[in-house]
């Protein structure tokens, strides 16, 4: 299954897009919620860094701590 993911700054709390980083991964239909937010965060080079994760039904909302930032997780169709 593939997976669209994007990394972008904030304003106001909201995503701002002045800038975007966005990545293609693709991991096996069976790939847990876990799996695939860690090959999301390893992608957009997120590694090791705490986020708060929002869950909106087939995507995720990833939200890192300390920064001004939020990453969206969604299935590519």
């Amino acid at each position: 299954m593939r997976w669209d993911v994007e990394l972008t700054d904030t304003f106001g709390g909201e995503a701002n897009y002045s800038w975007c980083k966005r990545e293609t991964i693709e991991l096996p239909e069976t790939a847990t919620d876990r799996q695939v937010i860690t090959a999301a965060k390893a992608a957009l080079g997120l590694t090791g860094q705490r986020c708060r994760r929002f869950d909106h039904g087939e995507g995720f909302e990833l939200r890192p701590v300390g920064a001004c930032a939020v990453a969206f997780v969604l299935p590519s169709y």
